[in-house]
């Protein structure tokens, strides 16, 4: 019997190297794109998405215009830090992806027949079927690439840029 050694570094072939540098900013630019898109187009009518906020029951009258626009407004601003590789713009995503999954997982169970809200007013999948199942696939397969990359940053050890200058990095530690 042979013994067989493994180099670790070719373990995580997905998660060193250049083909790996491609796929994390791929996937980083395919979540910016995501959130500015639904952030922008929930902008355009937000009392719309108020009223799909209001519609699964989970806040009081008087508090779902204020979520849906600090929503709306958080949306864009974390995609926009995740472009410019900000200090806590995916920490953002991944909580408010947290909330999305929740809430659509308490429309399933409830068996609610409403627009998941996720691209504002003049999504094409909100006006053919109100599809919480598929809505709740996809925000899952976006959690896979919010783990990734997570991971990527960790293995890399890369740090995003923070918000304001005045705060420094150490010198270990790679800016993006």
């Amino acid at each position: 019997m042979r013994a067989v050694c493994l180099d670790v570094r070719s373990e995580r072939g997905l998660l060193v190297g250049p083909v790996a540098r491609q796929a994390y900013h791929l996937l980083r630019l395919l979540l910016v794109g995501i959130f500015l898109w639904s952030g922008l187009s929930k902008m355009v009518q937000p009392e719309v998405f108020a009223g799909t906020v209001g519609a699964y029951g989970l806040l009081p009258d008087f508090w779902v215009a204020p979520a849906a626009l600090g929503l709306i407004g958080l949306e864009v601003i974390a995609a926009l830090g995740l472009l410019l590789e900000r200090r806590g713009a995916l920490t953002v995503i991944s909580l408010m992806m947290l909330l999305f999954v929740a809430v659509l997982s308490y429309g399933i169970v409830l068996g609610l027949d409403i627009d998941c809200g996720c691209f504002g007013p003049d999504d094409p999948e909100a006006n053919a079927f109100h599809d919480l199942r598929g809505a709740l696939f996809r925000d899952l397969l976006l959690m896979l690439a919010i783990g990734y990359l997570y991971l990527w940053r960790y293995l890399n050890r890369l740090v995003p840029r923070p918000w304001f200058r005045s705060v420094s990095c150490p010198d270990r530690i790679r800016e993006v």
